[in-house]
């Protein structure tokens, strides 16, 4: 009697349950989407990563993961959060009886400040305890996460040449140059590489010649700066100066274009600039032949006078004021009386011998 009522209790509870179950199963949802407003991030910047269901869902539960070095949480919308250090969950359900259903939830990021490297990193989304507007189905757990990949990244800025010379460019003689790259915000490379390209006038050639810390010579027409393989660049900053010595073989106009390179790229030039050049003779002053010396051929007034010469002048001036060529004329001439006593002395003469 004890088992068939046992037995009676189980059949009925199943029963009750299957009546309440009725019109509820469980489902597969392969609707929802990932999507963020960037894919590229930086520093201080926000992103928001919004969930789309595809459809009304009444209830869920959505956990968006995140790297925690690269972002700190902001906000979310459409339902209750909770930020646990590494993930956000958000919690919802329609308290209206279905009539307020969500077809989407979003959470807002903002990448944190200072990062000066290219960081990929990626948000995934999980999911449970989803069912449609009025509960009557539900889907399965999203235990496989949902990826979006973004890149965390600081405002990079070009890399870009000067190079600088006082001196003029010489044929055959070397010149002191300083070239550098430099950038506020290069971005980073692992394997890069300086190297230059030279245009020159028929039959001349160039030596390009820098020293590197371990005292090694680089030509950098020949075989580029540094090590083949490429050296790390990258950051804040960014500032190379290499002290070169230039040598032209001959004159004429030369360019001169220096490249970085990416070696983990092909070689893909990553910044490059062209100078122009021009190689000239060294003027020399020409030593004048002995015939030909200003102070011995210079005329005899253009000589400087001697003390003597200068004396003797002085002398003759002298002179010439005492004793002038020609008398000057006065208001008493001497010969007016001399000339009237002659003419007086005749004539009594004269009288004299008439009488006799």
């Amino acid at each position: 009697m004890k088992k068939k009522i046992c037995t009676m209790l189980v059949v009925g509870i199943l029963a009750i349950i299957s009546l309440l179950t009725g019109n509820t199963y469980a489902d597969t949802i392969d609707t929802i989407q990932i999507d963020t407003n960037k894919t590229i991030v930086r520093p201080g910047e926000q992103v928001t990563v919004t969930v789309s269901f595809g459809q009304e869902l009444g209830t869920y539960t959505m956990d968006i993961a995140y790297d925690n070095a690269l972002f700190e949480y902001v906000s979310a919308e459409g339902g209750t959060p909770n930020d646990l250090s590494n993930k956000v969950r958000v919690v919802f359900h329609d308290s209206s009886g279905g009539t307020n259903p969500r077809t989407n939830m979003s959470v807002t990021f903002k990448a944190k400040e200072g990062i000066t490297t290219s960081n990929p990193t990626e948000f995934t989304v999980t999911a449970e305890g989803m069912a449609n507007a009025d509960a009557s189905v539900t889907y399965d757990d999203i235990l496989v996460p949902i990826v979006k990949n973004v890149t965390v990244e600081p405002e990079y800025v070009d890399y870009t040449f000067d190079l600088q010379y006082t001196n003029p460019v010489i044929k055959e003689k070397e010149t002191e140059m300083v070239l550098s790259y430099s950038s506020p915000m290069g971005r980073y490379y692992e394997h890069a590489r300086l190297i230059a390209e030279a245009a020159t006038p028929s039959g001349a050639s160039i030596t390009l010649v820098g020293i590197d810390e371990a005292q090694l010579k680089h030509d950098l027409i020949q075989s580029g700066w540094g090590d083949a393989q490429g050296y790390k660049i990258g950051g804040e900053d960014v500032l190379q100066e290499l002290q070169l010595t230039g040598t032209f073989s001959e004159v004429g106009s030369y360019t001169l274009t220096f490249k970085l390179i990416d070696r983990d790229n092909s070689d893909t030039v990553i910044a490059q600039k062209a100078f122009q050049i021009t190689v000239t003779e060294e003027q020399t002053v020409p030593s004048l032949p002995e015939t030909n010396r200003p102070e011995e051929n210079a005329p005899e007034t253009n000589k400087p006078q001697t003390n003597t010469t200068v004396n003797e002048t002085t002398q003759n001036t002298v002179n010439n004021e005492e004793m002038p060529s020609k008398l000057p004329k006065t208001g008493d001439n001497i010969y007016i009386p001399m000339a009237i006593l002659l003419i007086l002395v005749v004539a009594i003469g004269v009288k004299i011998n008439h009488k006799k």
